[in-house]
């Protein structure tokens, strides 16, 4: 196996085994226990497939084959560039079986060449992708971006379509890799310029949190779980992970043509729906004009990746669905949850206590080291057998995400109530959560500025009732001329900014407020916005009939 260099140490390792919370079980362990106990129950489907545990297995044993026959070796990395179907999930525990890296965090939003960076960075051994995938996927070539990039030696394009299974088949694989504890997922949480951050996983670290949320959620092989996020969010693979634990159905978000979220919810007969609060609007809303009293079969929805609005869990509580109302991240998984039985306000206003296998503690906001005083809103930190191995290749930041005692820095604001119950309170970071999806102020405003009548850019966070942000951009202009909304957003889409990360508010000011040291501050720009002092223009990017 090749090496990877992780925060893997044995004798924290050997207590978690001693506490039960890591076990002698990989994910395609699971997987195979399945296929030889209940083989004919379902495991996986999308819109046109339904496989079973027995046929899910099957397809895993022949794609894992094939892989190996390409010369692919233990500790390569096999990254995923596709919609949501199930040739993702079988080359997850592929990678899994064989001891390959799965890095399926490659977004719809990305460009090509921003996948192209990607691979570059982990040294991909082998590149799954669906053509036409992606931001610019239906003019760029994929295949050819990526042909000359050192040590990428399989690339397999899936097909479009939804009928039989298209991913290569061979037989006479290696045996399978036992070992629970290698790296099988690396994913990526930061923007994609400079130098990513990849969070890596074994199957421990990911099953972990799993076993916890199945045991106090009880879930079992009668679940059937639909998981909104893409597959390319890592929420869908906490949602997979508590399948293979529970022996549930994973039901893939991939709705037929025409066809939306609560339609497919429906037809499915999905018991366990997992997203952001987005989706939970979102499915709201049409229950309400559709005059449905039920959402079908669904005993739970879980929430994570955006503060939950109160009257979304009030009216899933009023129908009797019982939010699960989550804290986590990728590096941790959905460590922080409500339980079945809180009362109402500890679901509507919390984010529960942490699961089996983590802790959290609260720091000083100003001293990450200090802990704050009991009560107070400080960074939340944590540490346990669900957290990470470390960032791939990148011991700077895995280094200073800890502080000197261990614990892990969330960059997150919260507190704990009497109760132990976590409250988010807001983010040290910059970054803004629309929808669920994240977007690097950062990159927009190195862009903006690459504009020749913009002198200073500021991308900052408005707040919005259905997707909890919105991107507003502010600009001081070089020269007398002002470019408009209208042609800022031109410029951004010639530059190479995703449509998904394009602000939807614009400002054009004489003056930033700075601080003492020449920094912008942001803080006081949302404010600004927020209290009526500045009223930002509505712009939206609808490629070349954008609207002001």
């Amino acid at each position: 196996m090749k090496p990877i260099l992780t925060l893997h140490e044995p004798a924290t390792a050997a207590a978690y085994y001693a506490a039960g919370l890591w076990r002698p079980e990989s994910c395609y362990r699971l997987l195979s226990d399945h296929a030889e106990q209940r083989g004919q129950a379902f495991a996986v489907r999308d819109q046109g497939r339904r496989l079973t545990w027995s046929e899910l297995k099957h397809h895993v044993d022949g794609f894992a084959a094939a892989l190996a026959q390409g010369g692919l070796r233990p500790g390569d990395r096999l990254s995923i560039w596709a919609s949501n179907r199930v040739e993702v999930v079988i080359a997850f525990l592929a990678a899994s079986r064989n001891g390959y890296v799965c890095n399926p965090s490659l977004h719809v939003n990305y460009t090509t060449a921003e996948v192209r960076h990607l691979l570059d960075e982990i040294q991909a051994a082998a590149f799954l992708y669906e053509p036409g995938h992606g931001a610019d996927g239906g003019q760029i070539d994929a295949a050819r971006s990526v042909a000359d990039l050192d040590g990428l030696g399989q690339v397999v394009a899936l097909a479009p379509g939804r009928e039989a299974i298209a991913l290569p088949q061979a037989t006479g694989g290696p045996a399978p890799l036992a070992s629970p504890d290698k790296v099988c997922y690396l994913a990526f949480t930061s923007g994609t310029t400079g130098k990513p951050k990849g969070v890596m996983h074994s199957d421990n670290t990911l099953l972990t949190n799993a076993r916890a949320l199945v045991a106090d959620w009880h879930h079992d092989a009668d679940t059937k779980l639909l998981s909104l996020s893409p597959l390319s969010h890592h929420i869908a693979w906490v949602g997979l992970a508590q399948a293979l634990v529970a022996g549930a159905e994973f039901i893939i978000n991939d709705p037929p043509a025409g066809a939306n979220a609560l339609d497919w919810l429906l037809e499915t007969g999905a018991t366990y729906v997992m997203g952001v609060p987005t989706h939970a609007m979102d499915i709201l809303d049409d229950q309400r004009r559709r005059g449905l009293d039920r959402l079908g079969a669904v005993r739970q929805f879980y929430m994570a990746g955006a503060p939950i609005p109160p009257a979304t869990a009030e009216a899933f509580l009023n129908q009797g669905v019982l939010p699960q109302n989550i804290y986590g991240m990728t590096e941790n998984s959905s460590h922080q949850y409500t339980l079945p039985d809180d009362d109402k306000d500890t679901i509507v206003t919390s984010c529960g206590r942490a699961g089996a296998g983590y802790e959290i503690k609260i720091f000083d906001r100003e001293d990450a080291d200090r802990p704050a005083a009991p009560g107070t809103v400080g960074q939340i930190g944590g540490r346990g057998a669900a957290l990470m191995l470390g960032y791939f290749d990148n011991q700077p930041a895995t280094e200073s995400s800890f502080n000197r005692d261990g614990w892990f820095l969330s960059g997150d604001l919260g507190w704990l109530d009497d109760k132990g119950c976590l409250h988010i309170a807001g983010r040290l970071k910059d970054m803004i959560i629309r929808g669920g999806h994240n977007i690097y102020p950062t990159r927009i405003e190195d862009l903006a500025v690459s504009h020749l009548a913009i002198a200073k850019a500021a991308a900052f966070s408005v707040a919005d009732d259905r997707l909890g942000e919105k991107v507003c951009l502010a600009v001081l202009a070089e020269g007398d001329a002002t470019p408009t909304g209208a042609e800022v957003l031109a410029h951004l889409d010639a530059a190479g900014l995703s449509k998904y990360d394009m602000p939807e508010y614009f400002l054009a000011l004489s003056a930033f407020p700075l601080t003492a040291s020449g920094k912008i501050l942001k803080r006081a720009l949302a404010q600004s916005v927020a209290d009526g002092e500045l009223s930002p223009e509505p712009i939206r990017w609808r490629g070349d009939k954008q609207e002001t």
